[in-house]
């Protein structure tokens, strides 16, 4: 028997399945059940999760099957919560991976939990825990990042206080930002941390390179990378300053010093790179 075949006899409630993130054969049978019987299904990329059921053979047999993502969620959540009441099943599925992590799928679930619905997930793939596998990285501690901030202040600040977290350290990065993020990851937590990029995992290209931070960001200078990318990152042994430490000192150096004098004393100090300084100075001094 099939997974088209299975009979629907779904409780109410929402279901939250992962689907593969590269090679289609990873996803679970239990998730193939919930796509052949649940009463709405509902994805993130509704192109993606019919072309995964076609090679599941599971028919879509006339249900409905709706988007949800970041620019239409606010719009489409009482659409998703008016199924619920009416005692409908309804499945969310993420592009690829684990709904949630780094998933626009948040706000539905919190949705559903306010309003009481039942809720169940289908775990399977995820990116972030096939490259801990991969890496060769301690992983008995490890702590998600997931994207960097993309302005530069807000990343900065973002960088510095993932550098002092006591854990193997996972981020998510595309292609078009990995070398600049290398870069300031190298001056920020120190270019002698080991990583691991982990690129296009479980599809045809699939890479990882094991190096140290600084010399994974020269190696990559002039390479084009494609497809998606996890940088694990191993903790470090002196952890650099916190943010918060950092603005703190700051704020007393620039009221006693010039500009220019103030980054010097709080880089030293600190024992923090000077253009990491003088940006985290700029930001303090824009106009709020």
């Amino acid at each position: 028997m099939t997974a088209s075949d299975t009979s629907s006899s779904l409780a109410p409630g929402l279901y939250l399945i992962a689907t593969p993130i590269g090679a289609a054969r990873d996803i679970t049978l239990r998730a193939l059940d919930l796509l052949a019987g649940c009463d709405v299904l509902v994805a993130e990329d509704t192109r993606s999760l019919r072309r995964l059921m076609e090679i599941h053979g599971i028919s879509v047999n006339g249900r409905p099957l709706l988007a949800y993502h970041d620019h239409n969620g606010e719009k489409m959540r009482p659409r998703l919560m008016a199924f619920l009441r009416d005692g409908k099943s309804v499945l969310y599925a993420s592009e690829a991976g684990t709904p949630l992590v780094a998933d626009p799928g948040y706000q539905l679930t919190r949705a559903a939990i306010s309003e009481g619905h039942p809720l169940q997930t289908a775990p399977g793939p995820s990116a972030l825990l096939a490259a801990l596998t991969v890496a060769g990285l301690p992983s008995d501690r490890f702590a998600f990042m997931g994207f960097a901030p993309a302005q530069s202040g807000a990343r900065q600040k973002f960088l510095i206080e993932a550098a002092a977290i006591p854990a193997t350290l996972v981020f998510y990065e595309s292609p078009k930002r990995i070398h600049r993020f290398l870069r300031e990851l190298s001056d920020i937590a120190g270019g002698e941390r080991r990583a691991a990029l982990c690129r296009e995992l479980t599809k045809k290209h699939e890479e990882v390179l094991r190096m140290s931070l600084h010399d994974m960001s020269l190696a990559l200078q002039d390479r084009s990378l494609r497809g998606e990318i996890v940088l694990v990152v191993a903790r470090g042994e002196k952890p650099k300053a916190e943010a918060a430490t950092l603005d703190a000192a700051l704020e007393i150096a620039l009221e006693h010093y010039s500009l220019k004098e103030a980054v010097a004393n709080v880089a030293a100090e600190l024992g923090l790179p000077r253009r990491i300084v003088y940006q985290a100075a700029l930001e303090k001094e824009k106009p709020r």
